[in-house]
């Protein structure tokens, strides 16, 4: 393709014409010239016609044919010479050959070749003259517009890439001579015009443009409005189209312009007194330069990251310079003249850009920065004017107050706004820039804070206080005008807003927020209302609803929380009645009793009152909330105020069609109902503790707390805007109550938890078109049953499983429709647990993946022992389960019988030996229920009958009879010296905890059993220590021995001798020993048992669970029937007896009788309530797992400790759990268990991520768990808790008993 040069100057204009329509659209689409240079220097890259064009062509032949030959050349030596200093990579030969040819002769000559220079002359001659034909175009198409002055942003040239080359350094210095103001107005008119038709980044970028942004600024102030709105126009134009560095320069010179206007006395100036009328020409011009200003700062933080740092800063100290202004007032005493601030604060009352500016911690650096070093004022001015507002409202009448904050009300077009109303704009603008600064560290590094008139600086917590008391102290808008808009502006949603903001940031809120003299400024009104002292003139229902929100979002965070219960002194050994929880539920009691009189009659009381009580809900909510708001009775209130609206929504007459009070009795009906149903969820919220729920269920309302929780859980809403997890630890609490299963039952949530399980698990969902089947489950469970599987183990706590499922038998029938859905829990263990026929298996969609799904459900429900001894005597599962093995056998060509292996035999083996063999971890082998890899895929044999085989019992060394130890002996002489009973106590205390931490493993067999003997039999002599008064007991094994036992009581029996033999602690004939002392022990409690009735199975006679502590005690005591009766009449005068041997309180006369009807063991209301308190405080992350994983620590633990850890810890460490309860007290007993969390932390969050933590905790035992290795952290705890546990552990009982 070599042309002549002729051939060039003609062809070459047509290809870059060609070339440029190509990409047109690119071009004329960029911001700036820049951009379009950007756009074409990367046009290879995203072009695909890019080699294509002709004129890419012919450079390219051009280059090859000028500098072909020396490149080629140049890459030969450098191949050649490698050697002496070049490498041979590629990228450095290319490197290297590219700089010696661009310094070559060939190739400058090439670059300034006289084709290229008239080409490009050519091309910019016929850009001029296009351009000047547009221009004439324009011109006269302006003429036929009559009084207008707007145009076009651009020219009508073929491209936006042609007008970079139209306006010259000439034209711009012509347009600089006619802009002067001594040129008539039509010369001035026709130059702004030319200045606005050319493109901004050309003016910017001529040489002349510092002396045509002075002229442009001069010419702000002109007195004619079109020749200032066309200025204003071009500023505007200019923000619009250029790049960041041109507007940058139009922002400051504009900023700069205002700041001299504020500065200059000549102009007009703006008085307080007077006002602002915005159609006074003045103030117009001027509030549409501040506009402009405004709108440019509310836009460039979502550019200004990507260009230098001394931009963005120019910009920001140019803003702060303007509002920093201040006047000299010394000239006009009687009035204040009106800083640029009150402008700005007109056009933007809530400082949108200061918050935006703030929001990148690019920008917010330089802001703050800036204000620390040089712009302070503006923060002193912001606070002086928040103070200025406060006297004003604690000194005026309240009319005079309403007047002074009209703006906030005022929702009617506005053309004037008085000096009070300015001075309100202002307040406000500075409420929320001051809210924003203070979000941030450096921002409250600020702060004090020197004002004028006051000795001394103004603190962060001043200005807090100051805040809150605007809240109560400012008026209300709402009288005014429509509420909602009253609302926005009102000065105490605007300050609630701010210290919402400020709560949700955990850092900001601590340093600002959580300090008692902030509490005591929100709570002080609520305090003066209580002791019959009006709050404030002009704290009304609303303020004190905003009150009560900040309070409710300080309540739920941990932090702020304890500040509410404790003060700042938490460590404070005396009662802290005065903090701010001890207010707050002394008032919300106040107002649910109707006991204050001073907003009786309102219609905003209900609202009053319920966002006090979501506060209190906030602190009862928690373990040690509850604690502390215990003594107030708030459930009674509560329920007491539920009952008065559920009656009175009874009594709501049925609207009649056509009657006139169809619309008030509908929103009073509405009002009423809304109210009730607060109050009801008021009450579920007890339930989020043991004890909670044990309040709860005294006031009567559980089922129908359930209820409404059900009808909310079906509404996918969740407990209130606090809580981020759903309703999973609530039903896992009230699961784990007789009370609580029956109240889930009734209100219908069991039913359709087993309706989604049976959809999810056999019938798949009937919305779903069947497009493509159904993928086969790899899992056992699969994931979509995951979620149902995971709440029926939240149900089914012992508890729960007696009261759903106690003396009921299986349905059993002989056919089943496959239409048949199952409704409670007894059909859940019909169709998919004991399949005991062909009619259940067939009908069954998905037979073995449903078995499998109740296999490993039974598996972790029987894991409770009392629910497995229960399953057992009605339903002989065990029988049920051999049975199914049996038919499992096939016969082999030999004449033998093998298991088939499959997935439910290798379940159904696994179950067999965990609900056969007993023993602690150490103790019993559990096969895995994965098959293995290799020749034989499951090594552990299958058995279809009694008994197991040997190799699932564990090998480790049985218990032998200890030696006793020197060190043992000095804690048996202890004994043996009565003179001072205390003495010995603490002395014998002391010897067994040396004892555990030296020697642990000598605290057992005989030993164990003479210490506690002596040691309980020493502690039952002591009147101080008893907590229970002694029984007289005459009864002999003749008098019981024809007594029966329950079924749950025998198979108990059989399980514990049976683990008895394999520790060798038992013998032959030890199953009567122990059914003699079971029998013994049921008279002796059946002496001290209460009348109750009750509709609970619970409580229709005797402990309904088996008797593990006396179990325990039967086989320390090596089988010795005589010493473990002895021992438990002696040990049932201890308060530990209360929290060890759960039969011991069953329906006892020494409980109060309404926590025996509620059928809820002090273990669980008392015990894990401790344990739930203390696990939050010492291990908040065990405590987050819990609740992210919707399951409460009570329930294990009351599992745990109902059978005594057994299948959970080895024999010895369940003798050094009953041992150290013993000797240190019944308060171990949460100690213990929050070791164990300790102990388990990591696997337990570990399982939270798996999602399924309660599986991990209720199937695995604690190994590698030992009490003595924790003996020091459960002293450290002893310190620090033991006061509030013991206290709580003796209120279990009846007073003045």
């Amino acid at each position: 393709m070599a042309l002549s040069s002729s051939e060039d100057e003609r062809v070459l204009p047509a290809m870059l014409r060609q070339l440029f329509q190509s990409v047109k659209e690119k071009i004329t689409g960029a911001p700036s010239l820049e951009c379009a240079e950007e756009i074409l220097l990367h046009l290879e890259k995203t072009d695909e016609n890019f080699h294509n064009y002709e004129f890419v062509k012919y450079l390219r032949q051009h280059i090859c044919n000028t500098l072909g030959s020396m490149i080629e050349e140049e890459m030969e030596n450098c191949i050649a010479d490698h050697n002496q200093g070049v490498e041979s990579g590629y990228d450095t030969v290319v490197q290297y050959v590219t700089k010696r040819t661009q310094e070559s002769k060939e190739y400058k000559e090439m670059m300034h070749s006289h084709v290229m220079m008239v080409v490009v002359e050519s091309m910019i001659n016929k850009f001029e003259e296009d351009e000047i034909r547009s221009q004439e175009r324009q011109r006269k198409v302006q003429k036929e517009k009559n009084n207008s002055y707007c145009t076009d942003n651009c020219s009508d040239s073929d491209s936006s890439f042609n007008q970079s080359y139209k306006f010259c350094q000439g034209k711009l210095q012509l347009i600089l001579d006619e802009l002067d103001p001594g040129q008539p107005k039509e010369v001035r008119y026709e130059a702004l015009q030319a200045l606005c038709s050319a493109p901004p980044s050309d003016v910017l970028n001529c040489e002349n443009w510092t002396t045509l942004c002075e002229k442009l600024t001069v010419s702000l102030s002109d007195p004619d409005p079109v020749f200032s709105d066309r200025i204003l126009k071009f500023y505007a134009q200019t923000f619009t189209l250029s790049p960041f560095h041109m507007t940058k320069e139009i922002y400051i010179s504009l900023a700069k312009y205002l700041e001299l206007y504020f500065l200059s006395r000549e102009q007009y100036v703006f008085t307080l007194s007077a006002g602002v009328d915005i159609t006074n020409p003045n103030v117009n011009r001027l509030l549409k330069k501040v506009r402009l200003l405004n709108e440019y700062q509310k836009e460039v933080p979502s550019f200004w990251i990507r260009h230098p740092d001394k931009y963005m800063e120019e910009i920001v100290e140019s803003t702060l310079s303007l509002l920093s202004v201040k006047h000299d007032q010394s000239h006009i005493a009687s009035q204040k003249i009106m800083d640029p601030i009150y402008f700005f604060a007109l056009v933007d009352t809530k400082a949108v850009w200061f918050k935006k500016w703030m929001h990148a911690y690019y920008s917010r650096t330089a802001v703050l920065r800036l204000l620390e070093k040089k712009y302070k004022s503006l923060i002193t001015t912001a606070v002086q004017q928040c103070v200025k507002y406060l006297e004003l409202c604690e000194g005026m009448k309240t009319d005079d107050t309403l007047g002074h904050s009209k703006y906030c009300g005022n929702k009617q077009k506005t053309f004037y706004y008085s000096g009070q109303e300015l001075q309100y704009i202002y307040f406000i603008h500075s409420l929320c820039l001051l809210g924003r600064l203070l979000i941030y560290t450096q921002g409250r590094k600020l702060f004090p804070i020197k004002l004028k008139n006051r000795k001394e600086s103004l603190s962060l917590t001043d200005l807090l206080v100051l805040f809150t008391q605007l809240i109560y102290y400012s008026p209300s808008c709402s009288k005014m005008t429509s509420a909602a808009h009253s609302e926005k502006y009102s000065p105490a949603s605007m300050v609630t807003e701010v210290l919402q903001i400020l709560c949700d940031q955990k850092e900001c809120a601590v340093e600002c927020l959580y300090n008692s003299t902030v509490i005591e400024t929100l709570v002080h009104p609520i305090h003066n209302l209580m002791k019959g002292i009006e709050a404030t003139p002009n704290c009304s229902e609303t303020a004190l609803i905003h009150i009560a929100d900040i309070l409710a979002r300080i309540a739920s965070v941990e932090e702020g929380l304890i500040l509410l219960l404790y003060g700042e002194n938490v460590h404070s050994s005396k009662e802290e009645s005065s903090t701010g929880a001890h207010i707050i539920a002394q008032f919300s009691k106040k107002l649910l009793d109707e006991d204050i009189s001073i907003f009786s009659g309102s219609e905003m009381l209900p609202v009053v009152k319920g966002a006090f009580i979501s506060v209190c809900r906030q602190i009862y909510g928690t373990c040690e909330g509850l604690q502390a708001l215990l003594p107030y009775s708030l459930h009674e209130s509560i329920a007491k105020a539920w009952k008065k609206m559920s009656l009175l929504s009874e009594r709501i007459p049925t609207p009649v069609e056509g009657s006139d009070s169809i619309s008030s009795v509908s929103q009073e009906s509405q009002n009423i109902i809304a109210w009730e149903d607060n109050l009801l969820d008021d009450l579920l919220n007890f339930a989020a503790t043991p004890k909670g729920l044990l309040l709860l269920q005294r006031t009567g309302a559980i089922n129908e707390c359930v209820t409404f929780m059900f009808n909310q859980y079906t509404k996918k809403l969740q407990i209130n805007r606090q809580k981020e997890f759903g309703y999973g630890v609530l039903v896992s609490q009230v699961a784990s109550t007789a009370a609580g299963a029956a109240a889930l039952r009734n209100s219908g949530f069991i039913n359709a938890l087993i309706a989604e399980l049976w959809s999810n698990l056999e019938c798949g969902r009937d919305d779903v078109r069947v497009i493509h089947p159904k993928s086969i489950p790899v899992d056992p469970i699969d994931r979509s049953c995951q979620k149902s599987f995971l709440e029926l183990v939240n149900l089914l706590s012992f508890p729960a499983v007696y009261e759903l499922v106690g003396h009921q038998d299986l349905p059993n029938k002989a056919e089943y429709s496959l239409r048949e859905v199952p409704t409670c829990i007894i059909d859940i263990i019909d169709r998919l647990i004991i399949l005991n026929s062909e009619a259940k298996i067939r009908s069954l969609f998905n037979y073995e993946q449903s078995h499998i799904f109740g296999l490993r459900l039974l598996s972790v429900v029987c894991c409770d022992l009392d629910t497995l001894l229960l399953l057992e005597a009605q339903y002989q599962i065990s029988e049920v389960l051999l049975h199914a093995q049996e038919e499992n056998l096939l016969e082999t060509s030999e004449g033998h019988r093998d298991f088939i292996i499959d997935g439910l035999s290798v379940e159904r083996n696994h179950v067999l030996v965990r609900i056969n063999l007993t023993g602690g971890p150490q103790e019993r082998i559990l096969p895995p229920r994965m098959l293995e890899k290799g020749g034989e895929p499951y090594p552990w044999p299958m058995f279809s009958s009694y008994p197991l085989p040997s190799c699932y019992l564990s090998e480790v060394v049985r218990n032998a009879d200890t030696k006793k130890d020197s060190d043992l002996g000095k804690l048996l002489l202890c004994f043996k010296m009565s003179d001072k009973q205390m003495d010995w106590i603490e002395n014998s205390r002391r010897q067994f905890c040396k004892m555990m931490k030296a020697k642990p493993d000598i605290v057992s067999g005989s030993a164990l059993a003479e210490l506690l003997e002596k040691f309980v039999l020493h502690l039952s002599e002591n009147p101080s220590v008893c907590c229970f008064p002694s029984v007289e007991y005459t009864a002999t094994d003749a008098n019981v021995k024809n007594e029966s036992l329950s079924s749950v009581q025998q198979l108990g029996i059989k399980m514990t001798v049976r683990y008895g033999k394999f520790l060798n602690l038992l013998k032959d004939g030890a199953e009567n020993d122990l059914a003699l002392v079971l029998k013994h022990c049921e008279r002796f409690l059946k002496q001290q048992h209460s009348s109750v009735k009750s509709s609970l199975l619970c409580l229709q006679g005797n402990y309904p669970g088996h008797d593990w502590f006396a179990s325990s005690l039967f086989m320390i005591m090596l089988g010795d029937k005589e010493k473990t009766f002895q021992f438990l009449q002696h040990f049932s005068r201890l308060l530990t007896s209360a929290f060890l041997w759960l039969p011991r309180l069953h329906i006892s006369r020494y409980l109060p009788v309404d926590t025996v009807e509620s059928g809820i063991h002090p273990v669980y209301f008392c015990s894990t309530h401790s344990i739930e308190m203390l696990l939050k405080a010492e291990l908040p992350l065990v405590f987050s797992a819990f609740h992210m994983s919707g399951f409460a620590p009570s329930q294990i633990c009351l599992q745990w400790i109902s059978q005594c850890f057994w299948n959970y810890l080895d024999w010895i460490e369940i003798c050094h759990y009953i041992a150290t309860c013993i000797f240190l007290g019944p308060d171990y007993q949460v100690y213990i268990c929050i070791a164990i969390f300790k102990h388990l932390q990591q696997d337990i969050l570990q399982h939270t991520q798996t999602q399924d933590l309660q599986v991990f905790l209720k199937e695995e035992a604690l190994s590698g768990f030992r009490v003595s290795d924790y003996f020091e952290y459960m002293e450290i705890l002893e310190q620090n808790y033991r006061p509030v546990l013991r206290r709580d552990m003796r209120n279990i009982r009846v007073q003045n008993m």
